[in-house]
């Protein structure tokens, strides 16, 4: 078994609850409320920026050519790509840039950033690959979930088909390859791989739960 399989194994009780969790039913079904929708821009907005940043600082880490490339080329696709997307629902919402930029970050993806921060400058490259896998991975899965649940074109189409794309699957056929290459290189940080991807997985619910509750500081 491949290291991603099993992480994702040790990971299988949080997957499956990410699946059920309303934000993700109601998502699919196209009733979720417009207003947790747009925290979840507001709030996934801000967490892109570091979650970049995590690809960023990964890069010099390298020992590679090859990948160093990799990290660095999907640091650039998720600022490019992947925040497009979130100005352009930014935009339908009445959203500006400047907005999404002066955005407060709430609690849980304060904890989330921090996490994936220290663990960039702090951790090994087998931690960096463990750690920011369950985004990667937890997104497709989710949005092929949520193709089963949706039954027409709803105003959250957008996001199932950016999830469900073909360059969304190259990136993340590119993050499990590069999880299963250190851990077999690593065999001695295959413990500090598994914590790593299980907070990392913990807090992916969490941001879900965030963004139902519209989560704030509450002052």
């Amino acid at each position: 078994m491949s290291g991603s399989q099993r992480l994702l194994e040790a990971g299988t009780e949080i997957w499956e609850a990410q699946k059920s969790h309303p934000f993700v039913v109601e998502l699919a079904e196209g009733t979720l409320d417009p207003a947790a929708f747009e925290h979840w821009i507001t709030q996934d907005y801000r967490y892109l920026q570091d979650y970049a940043r995590l690809f960023a600082i990964a890069g010099p880490k390298a020992r590679d050519e090859e990948t160093m490339t990799g990290l660095l080329a999907i640091a650039h696709s998720i600022l490019d790509t992947e925040m497009d997307l979130h100005r352009s629902f930014a935009a339908d919402y009445g959203i500006s840039q400047a907005n999404l930029e002066a955005t407060e970050k709430a609690p849980t993806c304060v904890a989330y950033t921090n996490f994936l921060l220290r663990t960039a400058y702090e951790g090994s490259l087998a931690e960096i690959a463990a750690a920011l896998y369950p985004c990667m991975q937890g997104y497709l899965d989710i949005a092929d979930h949520m193709t089963e649940l949706a039954d027409e074109n709803h105003q959250y189409t957008q996001f199932i088909e950016t999830y469900t794309s073909d360059e969304f699957r190259e990136d993340v056929q590119w993050g499990r390859e590069f999880v299963d290459h250190c851990w077999e290189t690593n065999p001695g940080e295959h413990e500090a791989m598994k914590a790593a991807f299980l907070t990392s997985a913990k807090l992916e619910y969490r941001f879900w739960e965030m963004a139902y509750t519209q989560e704030d500081w509450g002052l």
